[in-house]
């Protein structure tokens, strides 16, 4: 298979590594068809989107025609021989930034649609960060429209595979009130993996370990750390800014924050209070309810039961060394 070229940071590429699991998931689905659309969530920065737009690949060279869409970016990839599917995404692409990431959204459902009327009869829509492109309110509708598209095709197909990405945030609980989804967490990438991925940046660098104990496996910290000199209290501080760790905000939940520093599972107790757990889900700042470690539930390679050093619980994970090393610092900063 064709290995991706892949923006890692401005002014470097490097090759998709690793993520063979999940690309052998993708196969299952590509030989299976999925059954429901699945909802492939985890937490930012774990690789997501490079592994879609590597998958878009795997799926034409298995003879499907895709429609990749990243809506946020205002980005495309059609591999089809259908000439107006690829001016139509072109010409959504090319709107105003609001108005293309709503087209670009809604276009791969009519799409679609219009691939099997024209007699294709294996079909691919990879749909990146479509939620906060709609809102989440339109969420589950337009979960249920990809659907519809797998339940009740214009005509008959062989294959079709719906696949969504979405970070944690809320959009599992949201969308996970009906069952028009399978919900399929990925991980950071595991430290083989993440390897290749480290080996391919350039220059002067912290030891392979230290890179590996901050980030847990997460390309997206990885990158951050390179853009910033290996600064990792600049990514902290960041992190710290970005997630609105307020001295108000620590304050307020200081005693179940800095028992949650110590073990996350801590927030799995029947007296933690649900509004913390709430709020620390929509900051992405932890995975909550983490599903059984079992491959076949995983959309990639599923991380350790418990694994204190990356701040992973049976039940509840931070999303990264440095997500709770930022909570650790605004707990002393408060």
């Amino acid at each position: 298979m064709e290995r991706l070229k892949l923006l890692f940071a401005p002014g470097l590429e490097v090759q998709f590594a690793d993520r063979e699991m999940a690309l052998k998931k993708i196969e299952e689905w590509a030989r299976e068809s999925t059954r429901l659309p699945q909802l492939v969530f985890g937490p930012e920065g774990c690789g997501k989107t490079a592994w879609l737009r590597q998958s878009a690949v795997l799926l034409k060279e298995l003879e499907f025609h895709v429609i990749y869409v990243d809506p946020l970016r205002k980005y495309f990839e059609a591999y089809t021989d259908v000439k107006e599917v690829v001016k139509r995404l072109a010409d959504a692409a090319a709107e105003a930034l609001g108005e293309a990431k709503i087209k670009l959204a809604s276009l791969v459902i009519d799409l679609a649609d219009e691939l099997i009327r024209r007699r294709k009869r294996k079909i691919a829509i990879l749909a990146d960060d479509v939620f906060q492109a709609i809102g989440l309110g339109e969420a589950a509708s337009y979960v249920k429209a990809l659907l519809g598209i797998i339940e009740y095709p214009p005509r008959s197909v062989d294959a079709i595979v719906v696949v969504v990405a979405t970070s944690e945030g809320v959009t599992r609980r949201e969308i996970g009130r009906h069952r028009w989804a399978n919900h399929r967490p990925m991980w950071n990438m595991p430290k083989e993996g993440f390897k290749q991925l480290y080996e391919q940046i350039p220059g002067e660098k912290p030891p392979f370990e230290e890179a590996w104990r901050a980030t847990g496996g997460n390309p997206g910290l990885l990158a951050e750390l390179y853009r910033s000199r290996w600064d990792i209290n600049e990514v902290v501080e960041e992190l710290v800014r970005r997630k609105e760790l307020t001295p108000e905000y620590v304050q307020r939940w200081r005693t179940w924050l800095a028992k949650a520093v110590e073990d996350p599972d801590a927030l799995w107790s029947p007296d933690a209070p649900r509004e913390l757990i709430d709020e620390l889900i929509e900051k992405n700042l932890i995975v909550y309810n983490m599903f059984v470690r079992d491959s076949r539930f995983w959309a990639g390679e599923p991380p350790p039961e418990r694994d204190a050093e990356l701040g992973i619980g049976k039940r509840v994970a931070w999303q990264t060394p440095l997500h709770r090393e930022a909570v650790r610092i605004a707990l002393e900063g408060a």
